[in-house]
């Protein structure tokens, strides 16, 4: 940045000072930006309406059994189900007059993130009683 600091000669200088000009652009600049309302984004879609409960036959009121495969699929008692089907099955379970234990049992080979997103559906629908059943296979690893 040049400065010039005027002739030896008694002129004045002919330049003019912008320091306060900028300084005052930035101030303006700051608040502009600081007032800007965040901008929210939302889509707006209609999404089935499935309020079916669950047949009582797969929910058992004492303990279910949530197992996951090497593959990712997971399974309630045996039977393989998707996400939205754990969902739904866990808030039937939790509607109970007593809620039943639910036993969570990963495959070693399972990707981390199925483990994870299934351990957030299950925290999610704020299970209590959850115990993890096969750790003792894994001692000797």
């Amino acid at each position: 940045m040049a400065m010039s600091a005027g002739s030896d000669d008694g002129e004045p200088m002919m330049d003019m000072n912008t320091t306060p000009l900028i300084d005052v652009m930035l101030v303006l600049l700051i608040m502009f930006i600081i007032t800007i309302p965040i901008q929210t984004h939302a889509v707006k879609i209609d999404l089935p309406n499935n309020n079916n409960p669950p047949p009582p036959d797969v929910i058992d009121s004492v303990k279910n059994k949530v197992a996951i495969d090497a593959a990712g699929t997971i399974t309630w008692n045996g039977s393989p189900i998707d996400k939205l089907t754990l969902r739904q099955y866990l808030r039937a379970a939790m509607a109970l007059p007593v809620e039943p234990e639910l036993q969570f049992e990963p495959d070693r080979q399972t990707r981390y993130v199925t483990v994870d997103e299934v351990l957030a559906i299950i925290k999610a629908s704020k299970v209590t009683k959850l115990g993890f059943v096969g750790n003792e296979r894994y001692y000797n690893f």
